[in-house]
């Protein structure tokens, strides 16, 4: 079998790149949202089509719905390596958050203290900070202000014996730092703390074995990870029991509907099956072995993913990184980064180069990305924000390519 990305037959997975309408564009802002799989995409048409009746009644098409949306969470479940009754789904990242944040509220007392970093996107800042009402006194953790790096030793100088839970990301939605998550997470619960962390911008680059983390919360979203649009919350066993329950009362002893105060969207949860149909695709038409534990295939596919992506990202990282109108955000190596990479522009807005690339048929994100604070950290107008590249393994040589010869005529 293949040890290196068959890319040919990625993409015959992805329906967008046999849409007509896609022909001569090259999507680079997959860190917004990446193209659907074909299975994802399946999955839905099915559901609505065949099971879109209230689930888990006694009749064929709601028990077959129920079904489905079981076998989404324990399929997941095993890749991230953690037990079904620990993931939660929601609308999005940052709902989850908020809900988890109000049982936090109810849970926390005043004085206590809670570490959030100012490198996240808001997603996980601002339920959080929420907080402070209740007299919780928030610590920011901040960047350095040219890298836009997390120092950890400024972490060790926040956490004091008031400290009950830190928040940070796994991988930053703009530096593109992926974090030493168990170093920290080790640290934080060494200070008697909770760790709280942000997954969006890594999981779509291969799910993380979350129980090898060892965090108490993991949250991402399924449409950046090639499915549908879903907020994807693992809460440890320890963590659910010990919060207040947040959704109808008659629910409170059911672990994944604690968290879930309105009812999830059932299409959606089913649609997960896509997303697992489409890994399990990947890991064994590249290894073969399909009754390799869910585990395992997660930890062979995320390598098989960043693999590809780090082969793609030199040339990227170079051209950014050289050009005398740019200012790359982050590190300019490929060491424990993702194939993100944003830049700040002299002498031009970049409202004004994202159009003329969409003019030439590649979309680049062009903003803040909802890290406000971390574009303010680095003394960057939030007005104009900086311009965001961003792929994943199912990405082209010919699209770098194709990249950098068009900022190269428009810089």
């Amino acid at each position: 079998m293949p040890t290196d990305l068959d890319l040919a037959f990625v993409r015959s997975q992805f329906p967008a790149f046999s849409e007509p309408t896609l022909r001569d564009f090259a999507h680079f802002e997959n860190a917004g949202g990446s193209y659907a799989c074909g299975q994802t995409i399946e999955h839905l048409d099915r559901f609505y089509r065949e099971t879109k009746v209230q689930p888990y009644y006694d009749f064929a098409p709601s028990r077959r719905g129920g079904e489905l949306m079981d076998q989404a969470r324990a399929r997941i479940a095993g890749w991230l390596n953690v037990q079904p009754g620990e993931v939660n789904f929601g609308p999005s990242t940052t709902a989850n958050h908020y809900v988890l944040a109000q049982a936090l509220r109810q849970y926390l007392k005043p004085g206590d203290e809670f570490i959030v970093t100012n490198q996240d996107h808001e997603a996980n800042v601002g339920p959080w900070r929420r907080l402070e009402a209740d007299g919780i006194v928030f610590r920011e953790w901040q960047v350095d202000p040219v890298s836009g790096e997390l120092d950890p030793a400024r972490l060790h100088e926040l956490l004091n014996e008031k400290t009950r839970a830190v928040a940070f990301t796994h991988c930053s939605n703009i530096v593109g730092s992926i974090h030493p998550v168990r170093e920290w997470t080790d640290a934080i619960h060494a200070a008697g703390a909770l760790a709280f962390v942000d997954g969006v911008s890594y999981a779509p680059h291969g799910l993380p074995d979350v129980s090898e983390l060892g965090v108490d919360a993991y949250t991402f979203s399924s449409y950046k990870v090639y499915g549908p649009h879903l907020g994807v919350m693992y809460l440890s066993s320890t963590l659910n029991e010990s919060l207040p329950s947040q959704g109808h009362f008659f629910n409170a002893g059911k672990p994944t509907a604690r968290f879930t105060p309105a009812g999830p969207d059932h299409a959606q949860v089913a649609a997960i099956n896509g997303v697992m149909d489409y890994l399990e695709l990947l890991h064994d038409h590249h290894f073969g072995e399909a009754s390799t534990a869910s585990a395992e295939k997660s930890r062979r596919v995320n390598t098989l993913m960043h693999g590809q992506e780090i082969e793609l990202l030199p040339p990227l990282l170079d051209f950014v990184a050289n050009h005398p109108r740019t200012r790359l955000i982050g590190r300019a190596d490929t060491q424990s980064r993702a194939p993100t990479v944003a830049f700040a522009i002299q002498g031009q807005q970049p409202a004004e180069l994202g159009a003329r690339l969409g003019a030439q048929g590649i979309g680049v994100g062009v903003g803040d990305f909802y890290a406000y604070r971390l574009v303010q950290a680095l003394g960057i107008d939030n007005a104009t924000g900086v311009v965001r590249t961003s792929f994943v393994h199912y990405t082209s040589p010919g699209e770098i390519d194709r990249l950098i010869q068009c900022l190269d005529q428009n810089l």
